[in-house]
C-alpha cells in the first residue's frame, strides 16, 4: 500500500473517530446510498462479484443502523420495520441479480438520508 492510500485511510479513520453522533449517522446513510448505487450499477453491467460486495456492505450498514435504535424513541419500531424490509430487499436483489430491487432500496433510502441530514443541520443550528 502506498503512502497516499495510507494517508487517505488515516484521514478517513480520524474523521469517523472525531465525528459527532449525528454526523456518524449521516455518514452511514451516505455510505449506504453509495453502496446501493454501486450495487445497482454492478448488477446492470453483470458484475455479480462487485454487486455482492456492495450489497453485502449495504446490508451490514442497515444491520448497524437497526442495532443502534432505542425503544425510548416512539418512531423506532417503524424504522426497524423499514430496516427489515431493506435487508430482505437487498438480499433478494443480490440473490436474484435484480437491479430493480436495488433501485427500490435506493428510492427508500434517499429520502431517509435527506431527512437525517436536515435533522442534523437543524440540531447544529439550534446548538449554535
Amino acid at each position: 500500500m502506498n503512502a497516499a492510500v495510507r494517508a487517505q485511510q488515516r484521514y478517513q479513520e480520524e474523521a469517523v473517530l472525531s465525528a459527532t453522533p449525528q454526523r456518524l449517522l449521516t455518514m452511514l446513510y451516505d455510505r449506504l446510498l453509495l453502496d446501493i448505487d454501486r450495487g445497482e450499477a454492478a448488477l446492470r453491467r453483470g458484475d455479480g462479484a462487485d454487486a455482492n460486495r456492495q450489497l453485502q456492505h449495504a446490508q451490514a450498514i442497515v444491520a448497524e443502523l437497526s442495532a443502534t435504535l432505542t425503544d425510548a424513541w416512539s418512531g423506532s419500531q417503524g424504522l426497524r420495520d423499514i430496516y427489515a424490509f431493506l435487508t430482505r430487499t437487498l438480499i433478494a436483489a443480490n440473490v436474484d441479480r435484480d437491479p430493480q430491487q436495488a433501485h427500490a432500496c435506493r428510492e427508500l433510502v434517499a429520502p431517509l438520508r435527506d431527512a437525517w441530514h436536515a435533522a442534523s443541520a437543524d440540531l447544529g443550528a439550534a446548538s449554535a
